[in-house]
């Protein structure tokens, strides 16, 4: 199937500078997540790969030139990496790689073993035009999985140790034998027992029941810069959701700014309309001062 072309995936123009790159690609990110409800996981990885490729400066040239041949993708060329008109291009073969390996039991293994991460979590908050404009901090209050206090996260209960797991004898992964006209098959995945751990709790966390998190009301405080506008996302990294064995999620805070009666705003600029007389005009007056009528 022929590739999208990645400024094409992430809305930007050819000549788009890094930081609008960075920023059509967050807001993708944020969109299609396949963690949230509604997202995409084909997406998702299509954003990633556009991503990976145009912030690199040497890979962005190398694809305005040759297109995906040049980044190692299917667009044409040598797939040999012979190079273009005497340059030498470097292929990346991990995508094929990743599908014999999956086949004939080699590349699942790297896959498991890398650390889980928590689930990203989003929420909406109100401003008012005040605190929009001179900043302010926010008390959040949020239900989230949190680090098991009584295990420590370790899933297991205090005084037992983890053991390895019967299913997959430590190895993470299990091996499936699957017939096909080409005969038989070995494809490894992930145990469903350790979820790729190759570990599992002598006895199981009591309180958590060996999940190693546990659900739990959050305070945070958010501090709101000076200017945000509406719509603009603040990211708290490590901020999200909690799992056994890996760092958290993060938490996105989406900002919705209330209208102000008598102001509005244009970037940087605010703005009112003020309506006088054909003397006042004439002869100049004074109006009170736009901070004092806003300020907090």
């Amino acid at each position: 199937m022929t590739k999208r072309d990645y400024y094409e995936v992430l809305g930007v123009p050819k000549d788009a500078s890094a930081d609008e790159i960075k920023k059509a690609f967050r807001r993708l990110a944020v969109q299609y997540h396949p963690d949230k409800e509604g997202g995409d996981e084909t997406k998702f990885k299509e954003i990633n790969e556009a991503y990976e490729v145009l912030k690199d400066q040497s890979k962005r040239q190398r694809y305005d030139q040759f297109g995906h041949a040049g980044v190692g993708g299917a667009a044409g060329g040598n797939p040999f990496g012979g190079g273009f008109n005497g340059q030498n291009i470097n292929f990346d073969f991990g995508d094929l790689g990743d599908i014999f390996g999956s086949f004939f039991g080699g590349g699942a293994s790297n896959r498991s073993r890398q650390p889980n991460r928590g689930r990203d979590v989003e929420i909406q908050i109100e401003l008012s035009f005040e605190d929009a404009v001179f900043g302010a901090e926010r008390d959040i209050k949020i239900d989230l999985e949190d680090i098991c206090e009584h295990c420590k996260g370790k899933t297991v209960e205090p005084g037992y140790e983890l053991k390895t797991c019967e299913t997959c004898k430590g190895a993470g992964q299990v091996v499936n034998v699957m017939r096909t006209i080409f005969g038989n098959i070995q494809q490894a995945s992930v145990c469903p027992t350790c979820k790729g751990s190759g570990k599992i709790p002598e006895k199981p966390c009591t309180v958590c029941h060996g999940k190693g998190t546990q659900r739990k009301q959050q305070t945070m405080t958010l501090k709101i810069p000076a200017g945000v506008d509406d719509g603009a996302t603040i990211r708290l990294r490590e901020r999200g959701e909690a799992i056994a064995n890996g760092p958290k999620g993060d938490l996105y805070v989406h900002l919705r700014v209330k209208a102000h009666k008598k102001f509005t705003r244009e970037g940087d600029l605010i703005l009112s309309e003020e309506h006088i007389d054909m003397v006042e005009a004439a002869l100049g007056t004074e109006i009170k001062q736009w901070r004092e009528t806003i300020a907090p």
